[in-house]
């Protein structure tokens, strides 16, 4: 089997990896212009601002598949709740 038969490249797929691409770009821009400092927000630990996009994406994930597990509503709308989710996470976390 040919290695990129193993996957199917939709559009979709391709336009997910390259968002999470332009905002690890941006994540390095922004460290590199303002470097972080750890703090605490509603997180029980100590973060920076890396440390947060991951739990941002993480958490997004799971709000994904438990959506898809949970519900049969669109998928658009656990799309808003985890928006809302990183949103949360890289102000207050």
């Amino acid at each position: 089997m040919h290695p990129l038969e193993w996957m199917a490249w939709t559009w979709p797929t391709a336009l997910f990896f390259l968002g999470i691409a332009a905002a690890l770009i941006g994540m390095l821009a922004w460290e590199l212009a303002s470097p972080t400092v750890q703090r605490r927000g509603f997180l029980p630990i100590s973060t920076t601002r890396g440390d947060r996009f991951f739990i941002g994406l993480l958490g997004s994930a799971f709000i994904h598949l438990a959506w898809i597990g949970v519900t049969d509503q669109s998928v658009w709308f656990a799309l808003a709740v985890s928006l809302l989710w990183m949103a949360t996470v890289m102000r207050f976390g």
